[in-house]
């Protein structure tokens, strides 16, 4: 028994690698967690490329369990969330896939950033309950794509980079880096740095029709960007976005 973790890229079907195609084509059941209505159109993007590259696969769909999002204690509430959504992936696994058979999970961006997959497969072998393989295909990332976008480098000249979350950021600017990639922001923690001389590339749903791009000197377009976000939040229902932040030395 083998489970193919692939990375789809960030939006565009069209991201998906030569070598991401390959491994479709290898697999005989695809396994996907279910998010609700308000976020379709992520199963959708999926059921666009398995019809382009896999028709008539046999896809398998379990409901993602909610995540306390109010926890104070956070790590916590992410430890139970993965524990409760292992459940649910090893129940799909355990009743799907026959032993000689290959199983895969299409995983938005790239399975090595800020994706939990990996984790959860690694957690239901160390259970016991299940003996299997696990192969990574690496993806567009989000963060890859933003920069594509906005035609800039991640990185200056001879300097490091950190990609951190919101959580984070809201904390405090990390030490050491003026370029720092921030993903899972759920409250605009780049607002808490308007004081920087500093500017931000953001996009969201990056690779899809509705694609949104703002780039400027920090302090003169954060409000803009809380405004083209909570418009999209509204009209959707959901956000998935992503920016850099470059602080300057003039």
């Amino acid at each position: 028994m083998e489970i193919l973790v692939i990375g789809i890229g960030a939006g565009d079907p069209e991201y998906l690698t030569v070598q991401g195609v390959r491994a479709i084509e290898r697999a005989d059941v695809f396994f996907v967690l279910d998010k609700g209505e308000v976020k379709q159109e992520l199963v959708e993007l999926r059921t666009e490329i398995l019809e382009r590259y896999a028709p008539g696969a046999k896809v398998v769909v379990g409901r993602d369990p909610e995540r306390d999002r109010g926890s104070s204690a956070y790590v916590e509430s992410v430890d139970d969330w993965r524990r409760r959504r292992g459940d649910v992936c090893a129940g799909m696994i355990a009743r799907e896939l026959e032993p000689d058979q290959v199983g895969a999970f299409l995983v938005w961006g790239d399975p090595s950033l800020y994706d939990s997959t990996l984790a959860i497969l690694d957690d239901l072998l160390e259970r016991g309950e299940l003996e299997f393989g696990i192969e990574v295909i690496p993806g567009i990332s989000s963060v890859s794509a933003l920069a594509a976008k906005h035609r800039v480098g991640l990185n200056q000249v001879g300097k490091p980079i950190q990609v951190t979350t919101g959580r984070r950021l809201e904390e405090n600017w990390p030490d050491g880096v003026d370029d720092v990639v921030v993903m899972l922001d759920a409250r605009t923690a780049f607002t808490a740095h308007t004081d920087q001389d500093a500017d931000i590339y953001w996009g969201a749903y990056l690779g899809t029709p509705d694609e949104l791009l703002v780039a400027g000197k920090l302090s003169e377009v954060a409000g803009e960007i809380e405004q083209v976000r909570a418009e999209a939040r509204e009209r959707k229902g959901w956000i998935m976005d992503t920016y850099l932040l470059r602080r300057n030395h003039r």
